[in-house]
């Protein structure tokens, strides 16, 4: 099974010119992504409602979400956007990971055991779903929390509407090294430095030389992987994330 990244394709009609289908059709299809704000990120949900409704007909389909602690009702979502397509999905299952979200005042990075502990309880089960996902089975492994319907289509839908937006993001400019990370983390291409260019490995181009700026292209997904891999916690969202931890996945 081969991983295609969405990001690395056009979100439109067009999409599938480029896009190389597996040539057994006895191959599954699966989606991995984040939870964001107990619904699918807006992304995800652009690819699947712009995929031709016969592309995956067929197939066993399946899903794979990590959360920091639960998903609401988010999968359901999933399922009805990808049924509007004809295509049905076979089987879901969550992760849970480290919590990364830090900027409403309820909400900070896991204390470092609890980090670690969510990891290895990660490293213990995805090959149990692998494995599910070897013998095609049928069902959903969610970690749905209290009240999934409220926390996906009350709070999740008001704080993906309103509350995604890089309009607070700004930069400590005396910690600030220039180092050029946040540019390379954002998935989706919004932050800049506005200095000179260069290639990176693997194909793209940073700018150094200033402190980072962002765009305001409407892209922001609010995943805050600016603000975590910043070696000097010199970016902020706001003035709540001044007191807030900082995680980055550094396990192999």
């Amino acid at each position: 099974m081969e991983a295609v990244d969405i990001l690395q394709k056009d979100i439109d009609g067009s999409i599938y010119c480029r896009f190389d289908m597996p040539e057994s059709p006895d191959e599954p299809i699966g989606f991995a992504f984040p939870i964001h704000g107990w619904q699918p990120p807006k992304l995800v949900r652009r690819y699947v409602q712009a995929l031709p409704p016969s592309v995956f007909k067929g197939r066993y389909v399946f899903a794979v979400c990590t959360c920091g602690d639960e998903t609401g009702d988010a999968l359901s979502i999933f399922r009805r956007e990808l049924r509007e397509q004809c295509i049905k999905l076979d089987f879901s299952a969550s992760v849970q990971m480290p919590n990364t979200y830090v900027c409403l005042p309820f909400m900070d990075t896991d204390p470092h055991d609890v980090e670690q502990s969510k990891i290895a309880a990660a490293r213990d089960y995805i090959p149990q779903l692998a494995e599910r996902i070897r013998n095609r089975e049928q069902g959903e492994y969610l970690k749905k929390g209290t009240a999934p319907w409220l926390l996906t289509h009350v709070i999740g839908e008001y704080f993906n509407r309103h509350m995604i937006s890089d309009r607070k993001f700004s930069v400590d400019k005396d910690r600030c090294i220039h180092c050029g990370k946040c540019v390379e983390a954002c998935p989706v291409g919004n932050v800049t430095l506005g200095g000179p260019t260069f290639p990176t490995a693997d194909h793209r181009t940073i700018t150094l030389g200033i402190s980072p700026k962002w765009l305001h292209s409407g892209e922001c997904t609010g995943c805050l992987a600016c603000y975590h891999v910043c070696p000097c916690h010199a970016i902020s969202y706001g003035k709540r994330t001044d007191t807030r931890g900082q995680f980055y996945n550094t396990s192999e």
